[in-house]
């Protein structure tokens, strides 16, 4: 069982936003901009905001580019964002008192 430790969660993880753009990458691996927005329903600047932060931290990836004249932004998740996700999934489940 792990212990109980309040200061293992990862706070670049933590926001619901930030969780919810790992957790659907770690199913998607990849997903457009616009899919995440969808799926969170966020909007433009919250969502951008959030993954500046997570980028910052190495979690994931952005990839701009256009298709015609549309941008496109893609979001990947990163093999040390990966890890990170894996161990606040450990560390929430201390928490809860699951192993």
């Amino acid at each position: 069982m792990s212990e109980f430790n309040i200061n293992a969660l990862d706070d670049v993880i933590h926001g619901r936003i930030r969780l919810g753009v790992m957790a659907y990458l770690v199913g998607a691996e990849t997903a457009d901009f616009s899919a995440l927005k969808t799926h969170l329903g966020t909007t433009d600047g919250n969502l951008s905001v959030h993954l500046r932060k997570l980028e910052e931290a190495g979690y994931v990836t952005i990839e701009k580019s256009f298709r015609g004249r549309k941008p496109l932004t893609a979001v990947s998740l990163t093999p040390s964002g990966r890890e990170a996700f894996t161990q606040y999934l450990g560390a929430l489940s201390g928490l809860i008192g699951k192993s």
